[in-house]
C-alpha cells in the first residue's frame, strides 16, 4: 500500500504529468494547525478586551475571564461587557484591558498627528496659491 500515483491533465497547460504521486503526505504545510496559545497569558478575573471580532462580540469589547483551561492549548472562558459569555478563546484573540488602551492611545494620536499634517499641507498649499495669484501692491 504505496502512494497513489497517476496521471493528471491540469488546466493551464496541456502536459501530462504522469508518474507524480496525488495527495497530501502528513506533515505537509496545508496539513498545520493553526498556531495556538501554549502559554498562559491572562489570569483569572484579569480585564481583558477583544481584539478581534468574535461571534456576538466586536472586537474592541471589554471583558473578564472567567476560567482558564487547556494543557497544550491555553484557552480562556471570557464574559463580556455586551452579556455574551464565550468559553474556548485563544490567547491571541484577546488582550490585556491596559495594553490595548495605551496602543488605542498611540494608534489616536498618530492618527490625529496625520491629520494635522494634512491640514497644514493644505493650508501652505492654499497660501501659496494666494500668494501667486494675488494682485501685485507694490
Amino acid at each position: 500500500m504505496g502512494h497513489r500515483i497517476a496521471c493528471l491533465r491540469t488546466l493551464q497547460d496541456s502536459r501530462w504529468l504522469c508518474g507524480r504521486r496525488i495527495g497530501r503526505r502528513f506533515g505537509s504545510v496545508a496539513f498545520m494547525a493553526p498556531k495556538i496559545s501554549t502559554e498562559k497569558l491572562f489570569r483569572r478575573l484579569q480585564k481583558v478586551v477583544a481584539a478581534v471580532d468574535l461571534p456576538g462580540v466586536p472586537a474592541g469589547t471589554f471583558g473578564k475571564v472567567w476560567f482558564v483551561s487547556g494543557v497544550t492549548w491555553i484557552r480562556y472562558h471570557v464574559a463580556f461587557e455586551n452579556g455574551a459569555e464565550i468559553a474556548n478563546v485563544d490567547g491571541a484573540e484577546i488582550a490585556d484591558r491596559k495594553v490595548w488602551l495605551a496602543a488605542q492611545a498611540v494608534r489616536d494620536q498618530e492618527a490625529l498627528e496625520i491629520e494635522r499634517a494634512e491640514r497644514r499641507e493644505l493650508a501652505r498649499a492654499e497660501a501659496l496659491a494666494n500668494l501667486a495669484t494675488g494682485t501685485d501692491s507694490h
